[in-house]
């Protein structure tokens, strides 16, 4: 919010029009309306306790007002809930894709252990491509994940992670020719993903989909709701 145009306006100078015009570059820009409507939140909590919190004077009415005009626009909006799986086979089909793909002689992403390896994991790309050897815990068959991502926290949330059935293997069988253990751009990984899903005529699979896959897979294993959170 800060790196945007309206953080310049002065707080009691700030007009429903100001609102209107920072969500639609948002939404030019590619976010969506949950996104968007995240951005309104942040600005609202500002607005509630500037008054209380800072003694400064301006009207949180604003908020109020302009949320039901960007709604009206239909600039900002919840999330749509998602309950999608992967079924069995459209998974083979991609890993069988993928392995074809890096079977290619310039190949250098091994895009199955990858997948595989978050699936078992349930972590994001971002999370798999930034862990490190020395972050291992060999006793515990676990690996440190710096700063994960969490809605409290923005930095210092370190999280050790169990490896469960074959992702301690598949972690094993990486070369250690880098401190990363998945030395590749995760954007590289899912542009990979995303080529061979559509090749195959593959629409309704998203990665971040396979971290549902995982936690499906825990609670069949017999794993409680807190254990899988």
């Amino acid at each position: 919010m800060a790196d945007c145009d309206l953080a310049a306006i002065q707080a009691d100078e700030l007009t429903i029009k100001d609102l209107v015009d920072h969500c639609q570059a948002r939404r030019k820009a590619g976010a969506s309306a949950a996104t968007i409507a995240h951005d309104i939140s942040y600005l609202s909590s500002v607005f509630a306790a500037a008054k209380p919190v800072f003694n400064i004077a301006v009207d949180n009415k604003l908020i109020t007002e302009g949320r039901k005009t960007l709604n009206d626009l239909k600039l900002v909006g919840k999330a749509q809930k998602c309950t999608r799986r992967p079924v069995s086979d459209k998974l083979e089909r991609i890993i069988k894709g993928l392995e074809k793909r890096q079977e290619h002689v310039t190949a250098k992403i091994p895009f199955t252990e990858i997948l595989n390896f978050a699936i078992l994991s349930c972590m994001r790309i971002s999370e798999v491509c930034k862990i490190k050897w020395s972050g291992v815990d060999e006793k515990n068959k676990a690996v440190m994940v710096e700063d994960r991502k969490d809605p409290r926290k923005k930095a210092g949330n370190h999280m050790l992670v169990p490896l469960l059935g074959e992702a301690w293997e598949i972690l094993q069988r990486q070369p250690k020719t880098d401190e990363l253990i998945f030395p590749y751009n995760g954007k590289s990984v899912t542009a990979g993903f995303q080529r061979v899903r559509k090749e195959l005529g593959i629409e309704d699979l998203r990665w971040h989909d396979l971290r549902r896959e995982g936690a499906c897979r825990l609670f069949e294993a017999g794993f409680v709701i807190d254990e899988v959170a």
